[in-house]
């Protein structure tokens, strides 16, 4: 991709310069287990960067703690790697500080749903214009492999040798619960398919989610191979596309239909083609995509790209209109006014 950048304003008075791949590329060594999901996911941040025509200085990647957090180590732009769970909040006050900012948030299927929980949830509600990735590979590595909030039921780990008794998490159908108004699903070595799903969510205004399923070869390995493997995974995921039939396999020979309120697999030959569902992904009614959120093994394929896209108001962009209008009705004001004002006493 390094020659499919876009000339954009350096910050050095206005001087264009053809941002590559390799102006993201930061000086530090990359430091993950040899065979980790995180590298692809990586190199596609690395590649996309280039494309969206935003200068390095107006790119922040904040992260919090776990290995897919080390990534704004290795990214030629502004960041942070904070503390456990916090990366939303911390990007949100980036994010209403400066609402030019491109902000993305990196964060972990352990970081982000446990800890973190809370504050992933309402930088979802307050649409904050925000980018957030969750790399998903139901495990905590960089504490040793155990068992996350997105672990299967049964799943037995360094802390449940016996098998986990919880409830998993589905990151998407919390995400949708918190109303984000856009939530996709990609692959980490879908190299393009990750790169067109993150070019999508940079171009939406308003919260963007976007789980990543990534495999821990050390802890977990294997955990998707499902899609990851080129041999069966056309029977088992369904590239979502707005406006089209969700169609699936091979030669596209298998679809969904809705009976009630329940997809089944049906054979294209075998139905009308009007029962065949179609992708609506901008329908202000999240019911679909809840629908396809819940889909999964065994019974049923696992969606992958858009499941929602839709505009609403945008919570920084709201907070900057709502200070200019006071500031506009009020006037500036004056701190040390404010601060000598009503009873004041020296100690």
């Amino acid at each position: 991709m390094s020659g499919n950048g876009k000339t954009v304003g350096s910050g050095n008075g206005g001087t264009n310069v053809q941002l590559t791949r390799k102006d993201f590329e930061s000086d530090q060594e990359v430091r993950w287990c040899p065979g980790c999901g995180d590298y692809a996911i990586l190199r596609g941040f690395q590649g996309l960067f280039p494309k969206l025509g935003i200068a390095q200085e107006n790119i922040v990647v904040v992260s919090g703690i776990g290995c897919s957090s080390r990534l704004p180590y290795y990214v030629n732009s502004y960041g942070f790697h904070t503390i456990h769970g916090r990366a939303p909040a911390i990007a949100t006050g980036v994010k209403v500080a400066n609402p030019d900012l491109s902000v993305w948030v990196i964060t972990g299927d352990g970081d982000g749903l446990s800890i973190g929980g809370n504050h992933l949830i309402h930088a979802m509600r307050r649409n904050v214009d925000l980018k957030i990735v969750l790399f998903n590979n139901r495990i905590y590595g960089l504490t040793k492999g155990q068992y996350s909030p997105t672990s299967e039921q049964g799943k037995k780990t360094k802390s449940t040798p016996f098998g986990s008794v919880e409830q998993p998490f589905n990151p998407l159908s919390l995400a949708l619960g918190a109303e984000a108004t856009f939530v996709a699903r990609t692959v980490d070595v879908y190299t393009q398919h990750l790169m067109a799903t993150l070019e999508a969510a940079a171009a939406h205004k308003g919260s963007a989610f976007v789980e990543v399923y990534q495999n821990c070869n050390i802890f977990n390995d294997g955990a998707f191979d499902f899609m990851r493997s080129k041999a069966v995974r056309d029977d088992n995921q369904i590239d979502l596309e707005h406006g089209k039939p969700i169609l699936f396999g091979k030669e596209k020979e298998k679809g969904l239909r809705v009976r009630g309120a329940v997809p089944e697999v049906v054979q294209v030959a075998d139905v009308p083609k009007e029962e065949l569902l179609v992708h609506d992904a901008h329908s202000e009614d999240p019911t679909l995509a809840f629908m396809l959120s819940r889909m999964g093994p065994p019974t049923l394929p696992t969606p992958v790209g858009i499941l929602r896209s839709v505009q609403h108001p945008v919570f920084d962009k709201g907070m900057k209109d709502q200070v200019e209008g006071i500031i506009a009705d009020k006037g500036a004001g004056d701190l040390d006014a404010l601060l000598n004002a009503g009873d004041t006493w020296t100690v």
